[in-house]
């Protein structure tokens, strides 16, 4: 079933943009929305996570639901809200007791019923968004995500791939809370190494300022004349590390790994940590160095064992990024399945 609900999603998500110019075009307005507001904090110390958080929601939104919401939505902010509580749950001590002792845990108040609670609004909300796209859908012209999958619904009525409105549910949740809480929480590592590293921040502006200039935003297409930018983006998903493991595999055949017997069906949580600080493969793994994606002539080297959760370009280069007057920023983290750095707040100066 796993298989068949994937094969879908990569297809249809494909379909509506992803990997294409249409898509990259709808992120690009996005960033002009985000440099907007931006604009309007004035060089005033601020926390970046909302105003990230709402720019990757919009664009899973717009791929799943077929729409948009205004950063100020107090609907949405409560949206991303539960979601970021959700994702807490299971790294926290609240999830780890209700693992141990799920039937004691369910009687006891605690974040885990929060958690639980906002995942029921959540589905609630999903469901009303279900219900509204079967009134107004057109078969022949699928708006978004959810249309395409009631139509898929239709279509497989007496099969075993088991495309059900339950099944849709749980899709757009997964869809929605991993595809924003990773991206976004990336973006925030990317802002704050930024300030908390102003020589690398000054060659980023420096490289986008002699490829790119100041007229136009950068494209995809411009990776290749951007190496120094290009391994600084590499270098924060390796060294924030936003998710420490990915999610559960099943070895598919008896095999070996460091000379320890895995066998057939066993479930594997491959860990990334000790990956992206491989001390053969990094020269300071416990350091923040974009010059471990580059080779001894500054091109952009690829490595074989980079396997972050994605990676992600940014649109900053109309700002600096700076601590606020007189602070030093810290880079702690918090606990959750997809890591973010402790509140901070920073100061957006107009270039």
């Amino acid at each position: 079933m796993w298989h068949h609900q994937r094969r879908f999603a990569l297809a249809t998500l494909k379909y509506f943009g992803v990997g294409k110019k249409t898509l990259e075009y709808s992120i690009l307005q996005e960033c002009g929305f985000v440099c907007s507001a931006l604009q309007t904090k004035q060089g005033l110390p601020f926390n970046p996570h909302y105003l990230l958080t709402y720019a990757v929601g919009n664009i899973i939104c717009s791929l799943v639901f077929g729409y948009k919401f205004e950063y100020n939505n107090l609907h949405f902010h409560e949206l991303l809200q539960y979601s970021d509580e959700i994702f807490k749950l299971p790294v926290n001590i609240w999830g780890r007791f209700y693992n141990s002792f799920p039937a004691l845990m369910s009687l006891l108040p605690g974040k885990h019923q929060t958690a639980f609670a906002n995942l029921s609004k959540l589905k609630l909300f999903f469901k009303e968004e279900v219900s509204k796209h079967k009134e107004d859908r057109n078969p022949s012209n699928p708006r978004d995500y959810i249309d395409c999958y009631l139509d898929e619904i239709e279509k497989c009525k007496d099969s075993e791939a088991e495309f059900t409105e339950e099944n849709l549910i749980h899709c757009v949740l997964d869809l929605f809370g991993a595809g924003t809480e990773s991206t976004a929480k990336s973006l925030c590592w990317a802002v704050l190494y930024m300030a908390k590293y102003p020589e690398v921040q000054e060659r980023v502006q420096s490289e986008i300022d002699q490829v790119i200039g100041r007229t136009r935003q950068p494209l995809m297409e411009d990776r290749a004349h951007l190496p120094y930018t290009y391994a600084v983006i590499h270098e924060i998903q390796r060294f924030a590390n936003v998710l420490a493991f990915i999610p559960p595999r099943v070895a598919s055949k008896d095999t070996t790994v460091a000379g320890c017997l895995i066998p057939k069906g066993v479930m594997v949580l491959p860990m990334l940590k000790p990956i992206l600080e491989d001390k053969n493969e990094y020269c300071t793994p416990y350091e923040f160095n974009p010059a471990h994606f580059l080779d001894e002539n500054g091109k952009f080297l690829k490595r074989e064992n980079f396997i972050p959760f994605s990676i992600h370009s940014k649109n900053g280069w109309h700002f600096t990024f700076l601590p606020p007057e007189g602070e030093t920023l810290s880079l702690k983290r918090t606990v959750a399945i997809a890591s973010a750095p402790e509140p901070f707040q920073i100061r957006a100066m107009p270039r």
